[in-house]
């Protein structure tokens, strides 16, 4: 980058280290903040110094929250017997933005994957099960994802949940609205015929 300004190089090198972004939209983004106000790159710097001074997880479901408890946990509308546990905190988001449910969450913090080295001790599993052992929680709906490690995840939770008298669910899988079943995959099709439902 020897074209390129120092300060605004390392600014490109810095947006590089995020997901999704490669050296084209780095440099896009750099230049694009070259041109607005010193009040709007303020902003944003502060933004960035507060995500890291003000966030922190919520001590009862493991989510980032900027309060402890979180405002989900805190919200007494919220029943407390039945949680959805997510793998991270953007799942919890998501689900959130679907509008349907309106129990508690529980955030694992990833999913088991031994070859990397994380295992139940590396997530948050020990909590939830704190959680259940209080016995205020009738039902568990695992939200993991649909990979090798999602699976995984949820059949060990299911292992270690079911004993203490809990219910144990997990999200469906299937064919997305919209999507045409002569183009879905094999797994997809047949988790959507397993999991079909009375009309």
């Amino acid at each position: 980058m020897g074209s390129v300004p120092a300060p605004l190089a390392r600014l490109i090198q810095e947006l590089v280290k995020l997901p999704g972004i490669g050296e084209k939209t780095a440099t896009r983004l750099a230049f694009h903040l070259t041109r607005t106000t010193r009040g709007d790159v303020d902003a944003l710097a502060a933004a960035l110094t507060a995500l890291r001074d003000e966030l922190h997880t919520c001590a009862e479901c493991c989510a980032l929250a900027a309060s402890d408890p979180c405002e989900l946990c805190a919200d007494p509308r919220r029943p407390g017997d039945v949680v959805c546990v997510v793998e991270e905190s953007a799942d919890l988001a998501a689900v959130e933005r679907a509008g349907t449910f309106r129990g508690r969450y529980h955030v694992l913090g990833g999913t088991l994957a031994p070859l990397d080295g994380i295992g139940p001790d590396e997530l948050n599993v020990r909590p939830l099960l704190r959680r259940l052992d209080a016995g205020i929680v009738r039902e568990v709906i695992i939200a993991t994802n649909p990979t090798t490690e999602g699976e995984a995840t949820a059949l060990y939770l299911a292992q270690q949940i079911k004993p203490r008298g809990v219910r144990v669910t997990r999200i469906a899988h299937g064919l997305p609205m919209g999507g045409d079943v002569e183009y879905a995959d094999l797994v997809t099709l047949g988790r959507a015929l397993d999991g079909r439902r009375e009309m």
